[in-house]
């Protein structure tokens, strides 16, 4: 029952790490300036905002004309999201609450271990693009000679939140197997010390 437990806890926090790196992916906050006390532009992966009370919003019309931390984000971010809904159907399959394959115990199980090491690496991915890109945007800042440069938005902060999330809800999910094994393989060892003491008393 507590791995059942567990498994839930981790699907739902993997659920809302996937949420959260959709939401920061379609953000347009990626990075900000600030022309002025009330003009503001802001810059995400698909799109450009300025204004001052009343914003207007472009998409981005080139691919090639985007700067080079732009694209490996969009696409690192998008392969992201892709393995976390892949990572979802397969932990459904292999979670304990589930009907899925109960008549193959060790499988689902293992079904659900590749499900949460999914999770893992997709958000892995999440946090490693979202720190390049924050790299990219801080050595700009401090090499560019100009008095207003961008800095990194609250897209950035909701995409690690999101990494975060779902790397801990992948390790709930793939973890609880080992805990399992080891619990299984202590039991059993313990089940093979008296029977081979019974034994020796009877030579």
């Amino acid at each position: 029952m507590a791995s059942s437990g567990m498994q839930l806890l981790g699907f739902f926090l993997a659920l809302v790490g996937l949420a959260a790196t959709v939401a920061a992916t379609f953000m347009v906050e990626w990075k900000k300036q600030a022309q002025g006390k009330t003009y503001r532009i802001y810059e995400g992966l698909w799109m450009s905002c300025s204004g001052n009370e009343r914003t207007t919003c472009e998409f981005h019309e080139s691919l090639l004309k985007l700067p080079s931390e732009v694209q490996a984000t969009r696409a690192v971010m998008l392969l992201s999201i892709f393995l976390s809904a892949v990572a979802l159907l397969v932990s459904t399959v292999g979670m304990k609450c589930t009907r899925f394959m109960d008549s193959k115990v060790e499988s689902k199980s293992t079904t659900a271990m590749i499900g949460g090491i999914m999770f893992i690496v997709a958000g892995l991915l999440t946090l490693i693009i979202t720190s390049w890109y924050v790299k990219m945007i801080v050595q700009t800042f401090y090499e560019s000679h100009r008095l207003q440069s961008f800095e990194f938005g609250k897209a950035v902060f909701v995409s690690w939140a999101g990494g975060l999330l779902t790397m801990a809800g992948g390790v709930f999910l793939s973890c609880r197997r080992c805990s399992r094994s080891e619990r299984d393989e202590s039991i059993s060892s313990n089940h093979l010390l008296p029977t081979s003491s019974s034994k020796s008393n009877y030579v």
